[in-house]
């Protein structure tokens, strides 16, 4: 019975956080309205999500998603710096060419939304092939090093998450 009323648990989980922390009222009305959302939306989409993505590592989850708050913290400061502080010939833009391991589809997705979430760098685009993500950072004296902290950091946990 529990399946079949919430076929993605943790959609549905999250779909009530959001819609409360939206309404940010702790009302009757608001948790009911949380809860319709938190049934419907997931029971109109299941068929269109039949391989639903699996998290092996609930703790894993929890400590990336606080380690990509606190980076998101940092990133905030280092780019109002580098935007109040430095004069325009100092800021090295680049475009940097990332290889990624990971397969699944939602890990791929959740590493670029994570890179763009990061203030200072973009996902501009996926090759083809789906292993390069191409990204854009605002400043990057060493495009290699920004590759490779973006391969440990977050392509790292990430498959230790989803494969």
């Amino acid at each position: 019975m529990f399946k079949r009323l919430f076929p993605h648990p943790l959609l549905s989980f999250l779909l009530f956080v959001t819609w409360m922390l939206l309404v940010n009222q702790i009302k009757l009305g608001s948790m009911v309205m949380a809860l319709i959302l938190a049934i419907a939306i997931p029971l109109l989409t299941a068929p269109y999500w039949p391989n639903r993505p699996l998290v092996r590592n609930i703790p894993a989850f929890a400590a990336y998603v606080l380690l990509v708050i606190w980076d998101i913290i940092l990133a905030n400061i280092q780019v109002a710096r580098i935007i109040l502080f430095y004069r325009n010939d100092q800021i090295r833009s680049a475009w940097i060419p990332v290889p990624i391991e990971l397969k699944t589809p939602e890990a791929i997705t959740m590493l670029a939304g994570t890179i763009t979430m990061t203030p200072g760098t973009v996902t501009a685009d996926m090759s083809s092939c789906g292993k390069v993500l191409l990204i854009h950072s605002l400043h990057a004296p060493d495009p290699d090093a920004i590759r490779d902290e973006i391969k440990t950091r977050y392509e790292a946990r990430l498959k230790r998450i989803f494969e």
